[in-house]
Formats: C-alpha cells, structure tokens, sequence
C-alpha cells in the first residue's frame, strides 16, 4: 500500500519518509512546511528530558514535517526506557544509541547521519522550547540564501523553585545571546574578522550560536562539509566559525526563545564552567594565527583593550575578580615583609592592598544583593565565586598542551 508523503511507517516504529518533501531552500517563499529534523544528544537526562518532550510537543508545526532524531551516548539511568515509552506514541521521534559516547559533537555528528531535514535545529534534552520556535526559526532564512545558521534566545527554566543553584542561574541570565554581546537586538552577526583575534574566537567578540537553540541549513553545511569535532566542549563555537570562516551568515532571532533547565547541584554548575573554559584553548589553536596576548580592562568604562607582542596567543581579562585577588595576594606579601623591614612603608602599602581588595570585592559581589530571598546574600556570592573561579581554571588547563594563555573574564 502506497503512504502519503511524508507520513510515518508506524508499523516498523522508526520513521521513514517517502515522496517529495518542502522546502526552503534557495529563499524560496514556502506556502508549505519545510521538512526539519530536531536533534538532541542526551545521557543520564531522566531528570528533564520528559519536561523537554513535552514543551517540544507543543511547538506549532505539522507533524508530518518533522522528525526528532535523538542520540543517548550511553544513559545509565531511566533515559532510554523515557523514549522508548514516547516512541510507542509519536514515531516521529527516532532514537540513535551510541553505547560509551566520547562527546556531544560525536553524538550530533551520529545524528546528521541519519537525519532527513532540510533543515536542521538542535537542541537539548533540558532545553523547552517555546510554541513558535520553529516558525520563528525558519523564517529568516528567506532573508538571504546566503543566512547559514539562525539562533534564538535561551532563557532558564526552573524545575525546582527552591533550588538555589537554579536561582542563581536565572539570574545570570546563563546562556543568554543578547547580555553576551551588550543587550543586542535582532539581525546579522557582523562578519567574520579575515585575522581573527584570540578575542574575536574565545572572548566577548566570539558570536557564535550554542547548541541549545539555533537551526543550520543543511545545504550550507553540506556545501562546506562542516561537522562537530569530537573534543569533549567548544563544539558549537566551532560549528559557528566553520560556516562564519567560510563567508557564510549568521542571524540573531530573539522570538525564537528556549528555557534552559540548568543543573541542580554547584558541583555539576562547576564542570560545566570548566569545560567552557577548557574549550577556548583548541578554538584558538585552529582558527588564532598571529601571536600576542589581548589584554581588556573589564573594570573602565567600554572594556578597553590593546595587543601586547608576546610569544604566546591567548588574552588577558583584567575585572573585579582577578583585581580583588591581585590586591589580596600584595596585601600578604606587604603584610609578611612589614614584620621583616624597618619603617611604615610597608605597612601603609599593605594598607592601601587591603582597601582596594575590599573595595574590588564589593564591586564583584554588588550585583547580589538585588536577589532574593535577601537572606541566602551569601549563597548567591558562593555561587558567584565558584562559577568565575571554574571557569578561569578551565581557561588554563590545558596550557601546557596548547601554550596558550587564556585568563578569563570576571562576572
């Protein structure tokens, strides 16, 4: 018997689709929906993943124009049995096991293997995309056939109310688009830079779309052969700045919005920051040529910043974090030496390292006492702290395999 286009074989519970399917491709202006493939990596997720489906559930789009392409790396928690009970329902959705998986661009590279879309939107399994995420997504690649990649805001959901860390999170406005880069508004990203800095890669002139909410267009990536690489983080940064490299568009679309479900625990908010860091060092090693530290003042006014000729690439963020420990570490030092040396210098210099830590401190800290409950001020400045620190221990890590010098910024 012969099924319509683009209609699910629900028999065999995997989805297969026959006929001619729409598309956008070209700028073509689509009367029709444009067949997508939705991908997400998952492992271990239980927690979230079924919240996820549901919000993805309520995106408005037809359902014969989609597919979800799922790929567990090797759950070992209740993952896999979740969407073997959502199969049972939807046959849209499609599950790709790959037992020990070393990263989650190995994962989404597993994905694009199989995946039938036009048009492809990734996501994750702790992401909740909102009703008009799609459309909202696909309709600015009529813009210019030459838009590679549109990417929507990421706002945080909270699964439990209580929970401090998740709190914290909302607050920083964790992976936002729009605060990374000074509150823009919709439209292009500027292009790529022909001698890209260690800033203009790893630092707050990076625009590059995460994987939680942004839609590439297959045939840009196909045209460039661009995939993932394996390494363990960075992967999205350097999906962005294959296509970006290459002359190709980027486009900020904010009603495109996902809610975030962030981890629940500072120990797992930690390893996160970690490899955020960690994943800056490889991004400069392939695309930063010419040697030199950035240094930019975060603390004045505009973030200054100058080239300083040196004989390792990387950047220098000077801000409130790294000050308040520089003046602390000169304040011992003046301290200690004070009890060896005869006179007041010391002793006045060990004075005024003191007042300027504090003076940092508070600097660093202000922004949490505009949250609440008033009472947890101190878990907030904890979480605070342990955050900026993880992430400046990843940006050194690995300084000895790559000789690159990444000291990351205070927030």
């Amino acid at each position: 018997m012969q099924r319509r286009a683009g209609v699910p074989d629900r028999r065999s519970g995997v989805v297969k689709f026959s006929g001619r399917r729409r598309s956008y491709e070209g700028g073509t202006t689509m009367s029709r929906s444009a067949f997508v493939s939705i991908i997400i990596p998952v492992k271990n997720f239980e927690r979230t993943i079924e919240k996820a489906f549901e919000y993805l559930l309520n995106v408005e789009y037809p359902h014969d124009s989609w597919e979800w392409v799922i790929v567990d790396g090797g759950s070992t928690d209740k993952t896999i049995e979740i969407i073997h009970n959502w199969q049972k329902k939807y046959p849209f959705i499609r599950l790709v096991e790959v037992p020990n998986c070393p990263s989650p661009g190995f994962a989404r590279n597993k994905a694009l293997e199989v995946a039938k879309g036009d048009f492809l939107l990734f996501t994750d399994g702790d992401c909740a995309p909102d009703k008009n995420w799609i459309n909202e997504m696909l309709k600015h690649f009529n813009r210019d056939p030459k838009i590679a990649a549109v990417g929507g805001e990421v706002y945080t959901l909270k699964v439990d109310p209580d929970n401090m860390v998740e709190a914290w999170c909302q607050h920083f406005r964790f992976n936002m688009v729009s605060p990374r880069y000074g509150f823009i508004k919709e439209g292009y990203y500027p292009d790529f830079p022909k001698e890209p800095t260690a800033v203009d890669i790893a630092g707050h002139k990076g625009y590059f779309f995460g994987t939680c909410n942004v839609a590439y267009r297959r045939s840009a990536m196909k045209e460039i052969g661009a995939k993932f690489w394996d390494l363990p983080t960075g992967e999205d940064m350097d999906l962005s700045y294959q296509h970006r490299s290459k002359g190709w568009k980027f486009y900020f679309a904010p009603l495109a919005k996902v809610d975030h479900m962030h981890r629940a625990d500072i120990r797992a908010l930690r390893k996160v920051w970690v490899t955020y860091g960690q994943a800056h060092l490889p991004l400069i090693n392939k695309y930063v040529k010419r040697k030199g530290l950035e240094i930019i003042f975060q603390n004045l006014k505009g973030g200054p910043s100058f080239h300083l000729p040196f004989p390792l690439r990387g950047f220098v963020y000077i801000g409130n974090f790294h000050l308040m420990h520089l003046f602390a570490l000169l304040f011992v030092i003046g301290t200690v030496t004070s009890f060896f040396t005869a006179g007041w210098g010391w002793e006045v210099f060990a004075l005024i390292c003191l007042a300027l830590t504090i003076r940092y401190a508070v600097k660093y800290v202000w922004w949490n006492f505009d949250m609440e409950p008033k009472s947890e001020f101190w878990t907030w400045c904890r979480l605070k702290y342990l955050t900026n620190l993880s992430f400046i221990q990843g940006g050194l890590k690995e300084f000895n395999k790559f000789k690159i010098l990444c000291i990351e910024p205070s927030f």
